[in-house]
This record gives C-alpha cells, sequence and structure tokens, in this order.
C-alpha cells in the first residue's frame, strides 16, 4: 500500500509550509525601505512633522545614511528606538536566523523537488516571501501613519510567529515523510560522511553559479534598501507613499510572475542561458535610473521581470550541480557568500550616500555613484555567468539540458556527483544496498 509521503500532494503540501517559513521575515526586512523618512530623519522638529518634499524637517530617529545602510548590511531589526548598538544586535540576530532558515528552506525544497518541479517549487517559495514584501511596501507606511513606528515593528513581529509556527508544521511533515519513504536512516548515513573538507572538491562550476548568484543580488536587495528615497530626491511630484509603491514594483513583478517563470524554465531548462540574458537584461536599468529621467516605475517593474526569471533560473541550478547529501552545505554556502556581498554593498552604498542626516535632499551625483556601483555588479554577473556556462559545456552540460534533450534521463543526470573521486565512491558504495542509494526522486 502506497504511504501518504508517495503522492504528489504530500509534496506540495510540504512546500506550502515550507513556502511560509519566510513571510513574516521578508515583510520584516523591507520596514526600513518604506519607512526611511522616519529612519533618517532628524529626532525632533520644531514644530509638526513635515514630510520629505514639502519641509525642511523630517521626524525620525536620526539616522545618517551609512547608519541607515548598516541596518541592511546587518539583516535585522529590533522595536527599540534610538538605541542603535541594541537595533543593529537584533538585525544581527534576525540575520543569522533568518539565513539559516532560508537554507533549510532551499534544502526541504530541492529534497522534496529534485528532479520533479524543481523550479516551479523554488519560484512558489520566492513567491510566498516576495509576497510578505509587497504587503510590506503596501501597507506598512499606512500602518505607521495611523499607530506609530512602535506597534508597526511589533506587527512584523508577530508575522514572523507565522514562520515559527511553520517551521513545526514542515519539519514534521520533512521527518514523517522521510520516514514513510525509508529514507531517514540513509539520509542520516549519508550525511555524517560530508565533512568541511568536502568543501574543497567543490566544483568550479558550483562557485562560478555562485558568484553569479552573489553579484545579481548585490545589485538588487541594496538598490531596494534606497530606492523610496532615491525616487523621492531625484525625480519631483512623489510622496513618500508613492515612491514606497513604485520601489516595491520589483516585488510586485516578482510576485506576479515567480509562478509561471518556475513552470517555463522546468519546462525549458537552459538555466545557465537564462542566467546570461537577466544579467544583460538588468544593465539597462541602472543606466536609466543613472543618466535619464524616464519615470522610475519603468525600471522598477523591468528589475522585477529580470529578478523573477534570475531566481527562477539560479537557486534551483545548485542541486544539479552537487550530490544529494551535499544539498545542504552547498545551499548554506551559497547563501552565506550572497549575504556577504550584500552586506559589503550596503556599507558601500552608505559610504557613497555620505554622512549626513536626510533633513535635506542627497544630491544626484552621490546617487548616480551609486547606480554606477550597481552596473559593476551586474557586469561582474554577466562576466561570471558567461564563464559558467563555457564550463558546464565542456562538461556534462546539466545547466542548459531541455526536456527534450535529456529524455528519461534527466533525473540520473540531475544526480551527477561533484567529481570523479566522489562518482567513484559512489560506485563503490552501491554494493552496500539499494536503501542507500535510493531517492525520493527514484
Amino acid at each position: 500500500m502506497a504511504q501518504p509521503a508517495d503522492k504528489g500532494y504530500y509534496r506540495f503540501l510540504v512546500l506550502f509550509f515550507n513556502c511560509l517559513l519566510t513571510f513574516g521575515s521578508y515583510f520584516c526586512f523591507d520596514i526600513p525601505s518604506v519607512l526611511q523618512d522616519q529612519f533618517q530623519g532628524n529626532l525632533t522638529c520644531p514644530n509638526a512633522t513635515v514630510l520629505n518634499g514639502t519641509g525642511d524637517c523630517v521626524e525620525g530617529l536620526g539616522m545618517t545614511p551609512q547608519q541607515y545602510n548598516l541596518l541592511y548590511a546587518i539583516y535585522a531589526w529590533t522595536g527599540t528606538s534610538y538605541l542603535l548598538p541594541l537595533m543593529l544586535t537584533g538585525r544581527l540576530l534576525f540575520g543569522s536566523g533568518n539565513g539559516s532558515l532560508t537554507i533549510v528552506q532551499n534544502r526541504i525544497t530541492a529534497f522534496w523537488f529534485k528532479g520533479k518541479e524543481l523550479a516551479l517549487a523554488f519560484g512558489l517559495t520566492l513567491a510566498f516571501s516576495r509576497l510578505g514584501s509587497v504587503l510590506n511596501f503596501f501597507l506598512t507606511q499606512k500602518f505607521e501613519e495611523k499607530y506609530g513606528m512602535q506597534w508597526t515593528l511589533w506587527g512584523g513581529a508577530l508575522l514572523c510567529v507565522l514562520g515559527f509556527v511553520s517551521a513545526i508544521i514542515v519539519s514534521t511533515l520533512d521527518k514523517v515523510g522521510m520516514r514513510q519513504l525509508g529514507l531517514d536512516g540513509a539520509i542520516q548515513e549519508e550525511s555524517r560522511k560530508v565533512r568541511i573538507q568536502d568543501v574543497k572538491v567543490l566544483s568550479l562550476r558550483y562557485w562560478l553559479l555562485v558568484l553569479t548568484i552573489m553579484f545579481f543580488y548585490n545589485g538588487i536587495f541594496p538598490f531596494i534598501a534606497d530606492a523610496s528615497k532615491f525616487i523621492q530626491d531625484k525625480y519631483d511630484d512623489y510622496s513618500q507613499k508613492e515612491a514606497a509603491y513604485i520601489a516595491g514594483a520589483v516585488y510586485d513583478s516578482s510576485l506576479v510572475l515567480s509562478a509561471s517563470v518556475g513552470i517555463l524554465i522546468d519546462y525549458v531548462g537552459l538555466r545557465g542561458v537564462f542566467a546570461v540574458t537577466c544579467a544583460v537584461l538588468t544593465l539597462p536599468v541602472f543606466g536609466l535610473l543613472a543618466f535619464t529621467f524616464v519615470p522610475p516605475l519603468v525600471s522598477t517593474v523591468w528589475l522585477g521581470v529580470t529578478y523573477s526569471f534570475a531566481a527562477a533560473s539560479m537557486w534551483p541550478s545548485i542541486p544539479l550541480v552537487v550530490p544529494q547529501a551535499t544539498i545542504g552545505t552547498a545551499m548554506g554556502l551559497a547563501t552565506s557568500i550572497q549575504m556577504i556581498g550584500i552586506g559589503i554593498s550596503n556599507l558601500v552604498v552608505g559610504q557613497i550616500l555620505g554622512t549626513k542626516s536626510s533633513e535635506s535632499k542627497i544630491p544626484i551625483w552621490r546617487w548616480q555613484r551609486m547606480m554606477i556601483f550597481m552596473l559593476a555588479n551586474t557586469v561582474s554577473c554577466i562576466i561570471t555567468s558567461v564563464l559558467l556556462n563555457v564550463v558546464d559545456h565542456r562538461q556534462d552540460g546539466i545547466l542548459n539540458k531541455t526536456r527534450k534533450r535529456s529524455g528519461p534521463t534527466e533525473e540520473e543526470s540531475d544526480r551527477q556527483p561533484l567529481s570523479q573521486g566522489e562518482e567513484q565512491q559512489g560506485e563503490d558504495e552501491e554494493d552496500d544496498g539499494g536503501a542507500r542509494s535510493h531517492s525520493i526522486n527514484s
């Protein structure tokens, strides 16, 4: 009799609660972006609060651009006003927890959907995360106006509780499912063999993929962190609320497109080609923002489209170039390097934008330098993605295999070991029994 875990609905049930893991944390992540005026405004104003663009004084926490971008570099948030060290400590703790949560989320997605609807699963995971970001851009500013900063941040904290409950549920489903499939013992045995030294044998193709992801995201998150203020400073007649909506269009596009793009990439393949194409098509975005006065909504929607294709093609490629037992390690390294890159980029952006509080507009030439820095990261992404395709073509070409080309052996090729040494090791262990080599995707 077939176990529930053998059914298709079970892995999608796992996916649903897995998607909810990061909904609240992504909502909280961009709260400072929506309330950038309040974060960088003066501690006190002589009269009532005056929004940026309608007066000389903006009441807020009195952060400099450097301190504000440091929040994104540390990656978390706490609700105590005026205590920057405590805020940064909270940002550090939240970033550590959310980074680990993302690694586990990616590992669960890769385990249950490898060889099946892998890109679709990653796309839906991204869509749920972006739903949190989109709701933040639409609701947070209104909520803060009515209830204040403190209750706004507590509201974000409550959404993180949803992620905690979902973590308990998905962990239970994952553990029960592996037991029903008879894989829990095999996975534990394989995982014990993973050592720190295994990092040394990760292929060049993997490292190029990680660098491609890092450089691409270096141009996304630091831009979104400052996009609301950039729009108000450069373009006339945009209120704080309208600027937040336009900045959030990056996530709006991603929310709408992620699932369908995942289905497309699952069907077409060509992940390496998509990675290069997305990087190339992102170049004009920062050029338009830096040197033209084209309406910013054009650029943010455009960036959201390329972001959707990049996320759906790059992240699902990692399980294809590493062994099953090292997916967690590979995902963890990729996420860590990505976050290090984003953190450094935020610090650089903070230096570019200057050290004064936002009581007046940041000069346009500073914003242009920031966009040039974003362009430099995008160019680096193009270089690494082209090298990735060259290396992949010289090996087995798994990243650019189409469903038609791969045929019935696609799942088999998805599990190719990282190196010849590991392939030989896998062959030597086949005689130990079928359970160890059994996979959920068999």
